[in-house]
């Protein structure tokens, strides 16, 4: 759970399209009970105010952002959708079976069932559209967030080290090469398969000093655990605490049953971290030309 909550208010909105102005109050008690159930998951959460609005008028309680900053739509009309979209604003759509028909490409995130949303999800969901970093999970001595274009500085100077990139790839040689393909790696792993590698932070100071997630590779079906730890960071415990912490995550809250890891043979130091963590040599295998051994962990 984040530390901190960025979504001040949601905004719910039920305006179909082609329904009769007399059936309006119709619909809207069609799905009354959706809508109060996230009205009180959102009152529990103490968000700073909902306003529930729709084509026969609003209610609100104490509702009130500044230019719509910390505010999420959620909307189950296309074209109002669109209007939302333009200006700008976080959109979340609500389909149902009176809204099949209309298109609602372009809008991010999408549910079928608002009673089931709870607040963290939402948060993440607006953070998404405005680019802030959801937190992972924190350990004794670190933060775990996704990473953002302000880490990239850190990385690099982590990177340079020649004894980092012995075993891992490198990021792009110029930073617009890898903002770029940060860019797409937020909307391909993050948006879609809510993990990959994310940024490790010191949790008092946030000083970046490192990174480790989770990947797939292409050919395997089991998740792939990888993680760099900065030299100044290194001997210490970090990789042992995070990854640890990780693996936990990857059973409880993403439903991995089984993950590997690959890693060179010369690499020793990893595979001693690899067997502490309860990991099993299966095979070795070539990669893009290079040597690993693959190690497994049912979790």
């Amino acid at each position: 759970m984040p530390q901190m909550y960025f979504l001040k208010q949601v905004s719910m909105e039920t305006d179909p399209e082609n329904v009769p102005e007399e059936k309006r109050e119709d619909y809207r008690e069609k799905y009354d009970t959706q809508m109060r159930a996230l009205q009180n998951t959102l009152r529990l959460h103490r968000t700073g105010g909902i306003s529930s609005e729709g084509a026969n008028g609003s209610e609100s309680e104490n509702a009130g952002t500044e230019n719509g900053q910390g505010k999420l739509w959620i909307v189950d009309n296309a074209t109002r959708a669109q209007e939302l979209l333009e200006q700008g604003c976080p959109v979340l759509a609500w389909l149902h079976e009176d809204n099949r028909n209309q298109d609602f490409s372009g809008v991010r995130y999408a549910c079928e069932n608002i009673s089931e949303l709870d607040f963290d999800y939402l948060e993440k969901v607006y953070r998404r559209y405005v680019d802030i970093p959801w937190e992972i999970l924190t350990t004794k001595r670190c933060l775990v967030r996704e990473t953002c274009v302000e880490d990239l500085d850190a990385l690099y100077e982590i990177y340079a080290e020649p004894s980092v990139t012995q075993y891992t790839e490198g990021l792009y040689p110029e930073r617009a090469q890898e903002e770029a393909y940060l860019k797409d790696y937020t909307e391909n792993m993050y948006y879609f398969y809510n993990y990959g590698v994310w940024t490790i932070c010191d949790k008092i100071t946030g000083q970046v000093i490192g990174r480790a997630g989770f990947s797939n590779r292409e050919g395997y079906e089991d998740p792939e655990l990888g993680f760099v730890i900065g030299v100044p960071w290194q001997w210490q415990g970090y990789a042992t605490e995070v990854c640890k912490a990780l693996l936990e995550y990857g059973k409880e809250e993403l439903g991995f049953e089984r993950v590997q890891m690959l890693v060179m043979p010369e690499n020793r130091v990893s595979l001693r971290l690899a067997e502490k963590l309860g990991f099993h040599r299966q095979d070795r295998m070539i990669w893009e030309g290079i040597l690993y051994e693959r190690l497994l962990l049912k979790l």
